[in-house]
Formats: structure tokens, sequence, C-alpha cells
């Protein structure tokens, strides 16, 4: 766990209609921060399945079927079909531009997004070999995430509430004085930061394998204090 040191914000600073909501006895205002450094333990991706076919609904059956290709798959690898979210089909029409005519009808391209979340990274490669097949050519991004979010969360506000103590002990001390008690508590929400991984063409998935590992996100949470002095 790592802490950052924040900005100090003292009420001799606010602004005349700031300081009209003031508490009227003597304070001070502190920020805290606290940042929690995890090691990712599972994964986010997502893919589309893109098919163009002469008729709207020639293009929606070669995305259906490379759909469930995909999806049975994934079953084989033991993906469970709550931890797999399959977009709804979106049908557009593709026109040509002859030069000097009216635009002229081809086809129709069908398009399905799908979102699969990998409880355990260290099946995350196996996952996206697989992905990589019949009618799906480019996974969209890969997100790193944790399993333990919400421990972390706390830990981070925890160490925002020990941030914010510390430095109003510290500066009360150095103006000759002491804090007397809690007034005002303002909470921020927490922030969590996902490690995103590049997007990959159906070639370069073997050349990831590796670079999952060895990566950190970041989880943070603040808090707002006002404090009363001695």
């Amino acid at each position: 766990m790592k802490k950052i040191i924040s900005v100090l914000c003292l009420s001799a600073f606010l602004t005349p209609v700031a300081m009209a909501a003031s508490p009227d006895f003597p304070h001070l205002e502190v920020s805290g921060k606290g940042e929690v450094f995890v090691v990712p333990d599972m994964a986010q991706f997502s893919v589309d399945v893109v098919e163009s076919k002469a008729t709207a609904e020639k293009a929606k059956q070669a995305a259906d079927k490379a759909v469930t290709g995909f999806l049975a798959r994934l079953e084989v690898q033991g993906v469970k079909r709550e931890n797999i979210n399959s977009g709804n089909i979106r049908l557009t029409p593709e026109y040509r531009y002859p030069k000097g005519k009216k635009p002229e009808l081809v086809g129709y391209k069908a398009t399905r997004n799908i979102t699969v979340t990998v409880m355990d990274l260290n099946k995350l490669n196996g996952y996206l070999d697989k992905a990589l097949g019949e009618g799906i050519n480019r996974i969209n991004h890969i997100e790193l995430k944790t399993s333990k979010e919400k421990q972390y969360i706390e830990a981070a506000r925890l160490e925002a509430i020990k941030d914010a103590n510390e430095k109003a002990a510290s500066l009360a001390k150095g103006f000759g004085t002491s804090v007397k008690g809690v007034w005002k508590v303002s909470y921020h929400n927490n922030y969590s930061q996902p490690v995103l991984m590049r997007s990959m063409a159906m070639d370069s998935a073997a050349n990831t394998a590796e670079s999952y590992q060895d990566n950190q996100m970041v989880i943070s949470d603040s808090v707002s204090v006002v404090y009363r002095l001695n």
C-alpha cells in the first residue's frame, strides 16, 4: 500500500460564500488520499463478430453461426454462460459509390459484440486463442481486474482516513494547537484503475501470452475532513 500526500485546503483561503457556510469555531480542513497497488487475478475481454453478405438475413445467419461457434469453444474450456455477454446484433447496409452515379446497395453487414469475463487470469491466453476463429479476427481490448476489489477499496479508504488524520495532527501541532475532533466528513467516490491491454489482431495473440503477468492496477479512495481545533 502507498499513501499519496494530497493538497491541504485551509479555511483561511475559502471564498466569502464558502466562509458563510463554514463553522464559527477554530477548524482545519484536510483532504486524505489512499492508494492500493494490486496485481490483477482476473480479466475481461471483448470481441466483435462482423459478417458481410448480400442480404441482411444471410449476414445475420453468418454472424449468429460465428457467435454460436465461439460460445461452444468457450464452453469446452469451462467458461460459464453467466460470464459471457453477447450483445444484440446490428445490421447496417453497405453501399458502393460509383463516380457520378447514385450509391448502389451491395450488401449488409451484421455486427455482434461479445464480452467475456475470465475468472482465472492464467486461462486468459487460452480463451483468446479460442476466440480468434471463424468470423472473429480481432479482440477489441483486454482489461485486467481483481476479484477482491471490495477488499482493496476498503483498504484504500482506511489509508485515506489515516492520511487525513496524520496530516491534521501534524498541521495542528505546527500551529501550536491540537485536533479536538471531527466536525464534518465529505466522502469521495473510490477509483479503480484497471489495466488495459492493447487490441490484438488474429496473428498476435501468441506474442502477448507473457504480457498479462506482473501488471499492477491502482485502487484509490479519498476523503475530506473538517476538524475542530482546541
